[in-house]
């Protein structure tokens, strides 16, 4: 039976794969999206004689960081991240996680938000509130300054600056809201990460590709399932032999 056990871990390791990839391709559209990669490992099947057999497990799940095309928008609250970094926001818990998501609001209260509600992290690591203002620039470095209401045009002023990070990616962990979390604690604000201005960095997710791991991941599926039924076949029929005999 340990034929039946193998591909059965097999058809569900499959299953899991499915729905990463499944995910990714749900999010082919969404701003910063990071595709996400499902980890396996074999492991042996213990006693004898099955030493040489093995069955697969999912370990996990790790995420593709390559950068994903930025898109010009025009829009002055829109920025995306130049090459490696990240934005820093507050999760629902109150945490520290990092998004690429740079598709900026102001919320009814003043609160810099992404576009998904997550307060945008200033320098000193707390939501950045902006006063009531004319009109909001962030700059190249995540520094963001306005006119205030009723002021001068050439009364701009510095309000605060967005808390850029660039951690190593081998520390950086996905979590269940999407967010990422470095995995050594919050990480310090890094002045050479830039910001490109009225653009939205898109998903990394390759359609075309998500599509064909779906069609393969099938097939595969496929395969595990027919050996299961080839080994109750086969029990069955030797069960009839014993009781022939």
């Amino acid at each position: 039976m340990d034929t039946l056990w193998i591909a059965a871990t097999g058809a569900r390791t499959i299953l899991q794969q499915q729905a990463v990839v499944t995910n990714n391709l749900a999010n082919v559209n969404t701003t910063g999206f990071r595709a996400g990669q499902a980890q396996f490992r074999a492991l042996p099947v213990y006693g004898e004689p099955q030493p040489s057999n093995a069955y697969v497990v999912a370990q996990g799940q790790s995420a593709d960081l390559r950068e994903g095309p930025i898109n010009h928008t025009g829009r002055n609250l829109d920025v995306a991240i130049q090459g490696a970094g990240w934005i820093a926001v507050q999760t629902a818990n109150g945490e520290t996680g990092y998004t690429r998501n740079g598709d900026l609001q102001v919320s009814s209260s003043g609160i810099l938000t992404t576009s998904d509600g997550h307060p945008v992290l200033g320098q000193g690591g707390a939501p950045i509130s902006l006063p009531p203002l004319e009109s909001v620039q962030i700059g190249a470095d995540g520094t963001i300054s306005g006119i205030p209401a009723g002021g001068q045009p050439n009364a701009m002023v510095v309000v605060n600056r967005i808390r850029l990070v660039n951690p190593p990616a081998a520390q950086m962990q996905r979590g269940a809201d999407g967010l990422f979390r470095d995995t050594q604690g919050p990480a310090p604000h890094d002045g050479r990460v830039q910001l490109a201005v009225g653009a939205l960095e898109g998903s990394n997710v390759n359609p075309v590709q998500a599509m064909i791991q779906i069609l393969d991941n099938t097939r595969a599926f496929e395969i595990q399932t027919k050996l299961m039924q080839t080994v109750d076949q086969n029990h069955q029929a030797a069960s009839q032999l014993l009781v022939v005999s």
